[in-house]
């Protein structure tokens, strides 16, 4: 037997141990917090300490120029992976290069 079809047995071994109360599996609870709506200005303050143009930050961010600057003009906002992505980002500011999204030559 391969290890997948091992887990997936044990897996189900375990939920139906459970499900005959001779086992009680650990669960967790998770709460999401709501992506950040981003006006035009946070967008490009966001950008800005990035240190990437325009056309850098919409090929991280898999967009095309023009939507970012639809973006930072106000016409358009970001949809909700966009939105999660600005969140870490705004937070961690080195994540793209940390995780070689982006490369900086010096």
């Amino acid at each position: 037997m391969s290890k997948a079809s091992e887990s997936i047995m044990q897996g189900l071994q375990e939920a139906l141990e459970e499900a005959q109360g001779k086992r009680e599996l650990r669960t967790h609870t998770y709460t999401v917090v709501s992506a950040q709506i981003y006006k035009a200005d946070e967008i490009r303050a966001i950008r800005n300490r990035l240190g990437m143009s325009q056309a850098i930050f919409a090929s991280f961010m898999s967009v095309s120029k023009k939507t970012v600057e639809a973006w930072e003009a106000g016409r358009n906002m970001p949809d909700g992976p966009a939105r999660r992505i600005l969140s870490m980002v705004k937070e961690d500011p080195k994540l793209p290069e940390r995780y070689y999204i982006v490369v900086k030559k010096e």
